[in-house]
């Protein structure tokens, strides 16, 4: 538990892995991430309807101990933070996952989120981390960004990676202070992004 200063009160931020009933918070923190990303084929699918695929594939246990992992900051109760990730061997499954989610409508394309692969071969890929807007520069990305090295071990990897948006240079600091180093590029949509990778360390592993 991680004591947090706001609005010159104090609150508690709990990271842990996420339930099934979290799902309806975390939807709509992940669905900033896809409007950053500006995919054409979401341009025209009502908000409800992506919160409602998102919240689906959310609720799965393939997202939250199966073929992928996730965890949340929690704050007086509210889910603030997230972060969602796999083996990259695994990113085909939790791709149909998420378009599974979107067979109650006709109103998403056939591949609505993309099917670029975007994790690197033999590392445990960070595919999404995201903090509520009210609840950032408090330190709650690098939190999650702590409890990431566990999964990955857990999961018999040596390297986390993930992808950075050019047009995100606050997100790339971040991860230069963890230790993350860019080793690729990747075009994701119409977004290139600098593929990033650490190494998870002797000391991460015992812990884990």
């Amino acid at each position: 538990m991680i004591p947090t200063y706001r609005n010159g009160g104090i609150f508690i931020i709990t990271i842990r892995e996420a339930q099934k009933d979290d799902a309806g918070q975390i939807a709509p923190l992940i669905n900033i991430i896809f409007k950053e990303m500006e995919l054409e084929e979401l341009e025209d699918v009502p908000d409800p309807a992506v919160l409602k695929a998102i919240t689906a594939a959310y609720q799965s246990k393939a997202y939250l101990s199966g073929a992928a992992t996730t965890v949340v900051a929690e704050a007086n109760g509210q889910v603030v933070g997230v972060a969602f990730g796999y083996p990259d061997e695994n990113e085909q499954v939790v791709d149909q996952v998420l378009e599974d989610a979107t067979s109650f409508s006709d109103v998403f394309a056939e591949d609505p989120f993309g099917s670029d692969y975007e994790a690197f071969k033999n590392e445990w890929y960070l595919d999404s981390i995201v903090v509520d807007p009210d609840y950032q520069g408090m330190g709650i990305g690098g939190k999650l960004l702590e409890a990431i090295p566990d999964l990955a071990a857990e999961d018999d990897k040596d390297v986390v990676g993930l992808n950075v948006d050019f047009e995100n240079p606050g997100a790339k600091a971040l991860y230069d202070r963890h230790g993350f180093k860019t080793v690729g590029l990747k075009k994701i949509g119409d977004h290139w992004y600098n593929h990033m990778q650490r190494a998870i360390n002797v000391l991460d592993k015992i812990e884990a």
